[in-house]
């Protein structure tokens, strides 16, 4: 929609903003960091706009906290719209100027009232109302959001609804304002960046492009297939069928961090071969064939690009232990092995100046220019300081777009089988597949077990108590865990983090993937919880 896919703002901005709306996003425990800059913006009196199907930390301290029901993103972000439309809110010169497709999505809007969405979301009418004016009327608006948009069947429509607010009211190619997606790990931007997708080769240039393609044959020396491969959700769903023969995992434990985690062991037992580069022993090292031991970041040279698109340079501090290799050094002797006749490349910096040189967003970006605060792309030569605000001069693809969308339901909602709607996140102590922080003393002290948030009144109805070990089953797998009867849950609605290997929550949720980038539908799924033992029949 404007070009670029990537944060459009960056994290310093964060502490002049006048107003964030951060939505989807448990930013004190998931982004720690970036949200130390968003406390700094409330408390130099910034507005705040909290939309989480929980409370969290930041909705302690917002202006206002819009609790839709999980999955009704698409109600909520219509309804604004409809709000800022109807009541003369946009921003006509900057629509005229910078975009186009706008009438579908006033159409689009049309019967998505305040009043309506109350219905579908639980948020009332006049908070919706409230937070479309504050939203639209401030200058210095951000939107943040995280993966609590985006795994979704429809998290491509959650991002396009953001993406509308952001267009029609001129947020864009504005200091401290814009769209600014937050990456869920460290160098998840890097990694994009680099090509690591099945439609680009790196710098996001497609691969069904003829002139990249071109390019990139002339480069490598070898013929390139100009068709879209197969993303994550497609590739086990392949290898649930057998359809894969062959996987190789790289800093990823996909048993641990996939949905509808019985199905991904299932199509692991059945793969020929399995090859795993990581840094230490993960959940789904025991399907493997063969281990290559790779160094962790303080072990080689290289970049990270941070959320905002900053390249920043990372040194060597101390050397790998054992046979542990930087994992380039490990790739282009795989690729020798295979028959490739993989350059010899002398370092880190000289991969890096290779990607340069065929992306035009990193051909002005090199080690040896990359200072303490790094670079951020867009950045065209050597001259160029890069661009920490994209879009200044207008949407780079030209016009913004607007998208139309209208809501669809979930692909799993709670019924009389399966009664509590499940969601999933993150903890503040435990990081990701917690391959680390669970090797470690102080964060396994302050969160030694899996857990599932339940309201007050839903556990007195299921007979259950805070501390209770209970079974959590879906349509797909069941586990144990602890009770936490929590405040910070709607009723009828559960959370748990999915960092227990002895637990894994992703047993629980829908593989179910979204139509454009196939993420799995991690945040709505349909569970029960029953008591591992029946209560206590009290004394006549």
């Amino acid at each position: 929609m404007f070009g670029a896919g990537a944060m459009t703002n960056s994290i310093p901005e964060i502490r002049d903003a006048d107003l964030l709306f951060v939505i989807g996003s448990n930013t004190t425990e998931a982004h720690p960091i970036i949200a130390m800059e968003m406390k700094r913006a409330v408390r130099r009196g910034a507005k705040l706009i909290v939309a989480d199907p929980r409370s969290i930390w930041l909705s302690e301290i917002a202006d206002l906290h819009l609790q839709l029901q999980p999955g009704t993103d698409v109600w909520l972000l219509n309804a604004l719209a409809h709000v800022i439309v109807t009541e003369g809110l946009t921003d006509q010169a900057f629509i005229e100027t910078h975009t186009e497709n706008f009438e579908a999505v006033i159409e689009a809007v049309a019967d998505y009232t305040p009043e309506k969405a109350e219905e579908v979301t639980g948020v009332p009418a006049d908070m919706i109302r409230q937070a479309a004016r504050m939203y639209a009327t401030t200058r210095k608006a951000g939107i943040y959001y995280t993966l609590g948009i985006t795994e979704h069947t429809h998290g491509t429509e959650n991002v396009y609804g953001l993406a509308n607010l952001v267009l029609m009211t001129g947020h864009l190619g504005v200091r401290s304002a814009g769209m600014n997606p937050l990456r869920g790990q460290n160098n998840v931007q890097g990694a994009n960046d680099a090509g690591a997708s099945p439609i680009y080769y790196p710098g996001y240039q497609r691969v069904d492009d003829p002139v990249s393609q071109a390019k990139f044959e002339a480069a490598w020396g070898v013929p390139l297939s100009p068709n879209d491969g197969m993303n994550l959700n497609v590739m086990m769903s392949a290898l649930a069928k057998g359809e894969i023969k062959g996987l190789f995992v790289m800093g990823e434990d996909i048993v641990l961090s996939e949905p509808n985690a019985e199905k991904v062991e299932r199509g692991l037992n059945q793969a020929e071969f399995l090859v795993l580069q990581d840094i230490f022993v993960n959940e789904t090292f025991r399907f493997a064939d063969v281990v290559f031991p790779a160094a962790c970041f303080a072990e080689k040279d290289g970049v990270i690009t941070n959320s905002d698109r900053r390249v920043q340079r990372v040194r060597k501090a101390v050397e790998p232990p054992g046979e542990a290799r930087p994992d380039w050094v490990i790739l282009c002797d795989l690729a020798r092995a295979a028959g490739y006749p993989m350059p010899n490349y002398a370092d880190a910096g000289e991969i890096y100046a290779e990607m340069a040189a065929l992306s035009p967003k990193f051909a002005g970006i090199s080690h040896d220019r990359i200072g303490e605060d790094g670079i951020q792309w867009p950045c065209p030569d050597s001259e160029h300081a890069g661009t920490p605000t994209l879009h200044m001069d207008g949407p780079i693809r030209g016009k913004g777009e607007f998208q139309a969308i209208h809501y669809r339901p979930s692909a799993e909602l709670p019924d009389e089988e399966y009664p509590l709607l499940l969601s999933t996140g993150r903890t503040l102590y435990h990081y990701n597949a917690a391959t680390q922080t669970r090797r470690d003393a102080g964060p396994v002290a302050k969160q030694p077990r899996n857990f599932i948030e339940v309201h007050r009144r839903d556990a007195k109805r299921l007979g259950i108590s805070h501390g209770e070990t209970v079974k959590v089953s879906s349509r797909r797998g069941e586990l144990t865990a602890e009770v936490w009867v929590s405040p910070r849950v709607r009723r009828g609605c559960v959370w748990m983090p999915f960092h227990f290997g002895e637990s894994p929550t992703n047993r629980l949720t829908n593989d179910a993937g979204d139509s454009v980038t196939g993420t799995g539908e991690y945040k709505v799924c349909a569970v029960r919880i029953r008591a591992l033992q029946p209560a206590a029949t009290p004394p006549a």
